[in-house]
């Protein structure tokens, strides 16, 4: 028996039992359709936490105060406003094209009747370029000169603009708020963000940061300066990012008195880190995803394989007489084989086109996430449907291939 006589008595076969046919490919359709709507929710977030960080620049690195990793040394030293202005100098620090310098202050802020309470962050006026983030049209960011005068000027993110006044569109510059029961002038509002796995990044206030250290706090420190909890440090370039990370810990380990290895008291972290440890995190789930979402595919198999054993049941009477006729065993196990098959690639193929639904479902519904069937997906679905079909076909085709005709024309 050729290959196509084998396809059209297996098409025969299904037909008999559509409704059988079609509750049994249920298994396979949901178990794709999970697979491929799950691994795009994983990518999409793959591709949403890269463009967030893209969007703060590729040649950024983040340097802050950490535990030494040494027992020689306990004692952490804070980042100070010397060294930040020492590393900006390109004698010190050829690699590096500027640094924004960042204090954090915990405190309330008041408009009215609104209280607001949430870190104030001091920063310097290059902070906006550094982080890529700049004030709406109409507004101004800290200047060099708020700096020198230790102004009481403060710049909003929109999540404080809403919990304040209402509406996070409202123009609040010029109007004025408390901050730790100090009076601070608005003068612009920072662009909206939308928010990442990092948190609300609108929920802030921005003052300058002389401000932050001597009227909201007394973070004078030993070498003259003003302490700093981060440095943001833009590399002259994306290939100089290495060269620029060890003129930081050259200076710093220098200045903190570094004898040894494993005292640093500090960490210099690139966004590229950033982003191969998220990546690698995120990829994880992504494959975690589609392993749960396989086991609907393995109750598919199961379901596929208990019908075709029902079938070569009871089926038994017409193996038997092709035998008699002369049907080889190979011809019986191909049909089943094929039957199997069938069922299990229609399901997959409309379970592919039910996690496309899914995805784009998922878009619509969250607009910050892109989710697409990408190519590895839809071959991962084929593939993975074929071999359920052909896996848990196997054995019921191969039972029926070994039946003896006599045995099974006496069947009843």
């Amino acid at each position: 028996m050729d290959v196509l006589e084998s396809f059209r008595i297996a098409f025969g076969g299904l037909a008999t039992n559509r409704l059988r046919a079609v509750l049994t490919t249920l298994g396979i359709m949901i178990g794709v359709g999970a697979v491929v709507s799950l691994v795009s929710l994983g990518r999409g977030v793959e591709a949403f936490i890269a463009g967030e960080f893209q969007a703060l620049g590729s040649n950024v690195l983040f340097v802050f105060p950490s535990a030494p990793t040494a027992g020689t040394r306990t004692t952490i030293e804070p980042l100070t406003t010397v060294e930040g202005a020492a590393l900006a100098n390109p004698a010190a620090a050829p690699s590096i094209r500027q640094v924004a310098m960042e204090f954090q202050v915990w405190g309330t802020v008041v408009y009215g009747s609104k209280r607001v309470t949430l870190a104030v962050g001091g920063v310097t006026p290059n902070f906006q370029e550094v982080r890529n983030w700049r004030p709406r049209p109409g507004g101004a960011f800290i200047s060099p000169a708020d700096i020198e005068s230790a102004a009481r000027v403060a710049v909003l993110g929109t999540t404080v603009v809403d919990r304040l006044f209402g509406d996070k569109n409202f123009d609040p510059v010029g109007r004025t708020i408390r901050i730790n029961d100090r009076t601070f002038t608005i003068i612009g509002v920072m662009e909206d963000r939308s928010s990442s796995f990092l948190g609300d990044e609108n929920d802030v206030v921005f003052i300058p940061l002389s401000t932050a250290q001597t009227r909201l706090a007394r973070a004078r420190t030993r070498d003259g300066g003003y302490r700093v909890d981060v440095f943001y440090v833009e590399a002259v370039s994306e290939m100089r990012m290495d060269a620029a990370a060890r003129e930081i810990e050259a200076y710093l380990s220098q200045a903190h008195g570094i004898a040894f290895q494993g005292e640093q008291d500090f960490s210099i972290i690139s966004q590229a880190d950033l982003l191969d440890t998220l990546g690698q995190i995120t990829s994880i789930l992504t494959v975690f995803l589609g392993l749960i979402a396989g086991i609907s595919l393995l109750v598919g198999g199961i379901g596929i394989m208990n019908i075709m054993l029902v079938s070569v049941t009871e089926r038994t009477q017409e193996i038997g007489l092709r035998k008699a006729v002369g049907a080889r065993g190979g011809d019986i196990l191909l049909q089943f084989l094929i039957e199997s098959l069938v069922l299990s690639i229609l399901g997959g193929a409309i379970g592919l086109g039910l996690g496309w639904a899914a995805a784009q479902v998922g878009t619509a519904l969250i607009p910050d996430l892109t989710l697409t069937v990408s190519m590895d997906a839809v071959l991962l679905a084929t593939a993975v449907s074929s071999f359920v079909g052909v896996f848990f076909g196997l054995y019921p085709a191969s039972r029926a291939a070994r039946m003896r005709p006599i045995d099974a024309l006496r069947f009843e």
